[in-house]
């Protein structure tokens, strides 16, 4: 089994505060493809952005990661039940789970053994979905260009290798299940300049680079948005497109 890479339990508040939450109409497109609503596993839930979504639909949910301090900042919930372990060893009992749910994880597992695991907890008919969101889209060309330019030329040499299965939408991971047909998604929200760089200050390569080179290129990057942004209270559309691998487990 690899080594746990964790890239973001030092940054873990910011993380609770700044990543986006995903749209109703991915948990009822999950809800309703699953066998039953009993019991909902988000694995490698980091803060909680999808398990209290999930909770809206499941009767449980059992979300859970194998970074402590993620777990720590967590959303409270009354019908989630946050853990501190692995993926691989989520500890549910057999044929129990009618979802098993990765939200902006999967990249970060040992798929061979978090897929026995899936086998073992999901019940007959049970659904499993790797979900990820790549490169955010402003909808202010401007700071979009400045966005994509940091992103790619200034902090893309300091994404982990594992990046490129986000950018891929997850198509080049192993996924031997069944596969069912997902609809077209995406997070929508509506941020502020300070919204946008409190996301931004989530990313690994944002870590990764103050470490190597210090904050120079962030505040530099920082300041260029400003410019494009205007006001920094102005409201601007800001979109995450979803790719989703959605496949069944076993047989109803």
């Amino acid at each position: 089994m690899s080594a746990f890479k964790d890239h973001f339990s030092t940054h873990n508040a910011g993380y609770a505060a700044h990543r986006p939450t995903y749209p109703a109409a991915l948990v009822d497109f999950l809800a309703e493809a699953a066998p039953g609503r009993a019991l909902a596993l988000d694995a490698g839930c980091g803060t909680g952005q999808l398990s209290t979504r999930l909770a809206e639909r499941f009767a449980q949910v059992v979300a859970i990661d194998a970074s402590a301090a993620q777990i720590a900042a967590a959303t409270p919930h009354d019908r989630v039940r946050y853990r501190a372990t692995p993926a691989e060893r989520s500890g549910l009992p057999d044929a129990s789970a009618d979802l098993v749910a990765v939200a902006q994880a999967a990249h970060w597992l040992d798929l061979d053994s978090f897929y026995d695991e899936v086998r073992r907890v999901a019940r007959p008919g049970a659904v499993l979905a790797l979900i990820t969101y790549g490169v955010l889209h402003v909808a202010d060309a401007p700071a979009d260009r400045v966005v994509r330019h940091f992103y790619d030329a200034v902090i893309g040499p300091y994404w982990p290798p594992e990046r490129r299965h986000v950018e891929d939408g997850y198509r080049s991971l192993p996924f031997p299940f069944p596969a069912l047909d997902a609809p077209g998604l995406s997070i929508e929200v509506a941020w502020r300049l300070a919204d946008l760089i409190g996301y931004i200050e989530t990313w690994s390569a944002v870590r990764a680079a103050e470490k190597a080179v210090g904050r120079g290129p962030v505040e530099t990057f920082q300041a260029a948005l400003a410019a494009a942004w205007g006001d920094p209270d102005a409201v601007k559309p800001v979109s995450f497109p979803l790719s989703l691998r959605v496949g069944r487990v076993g047989h109803r």
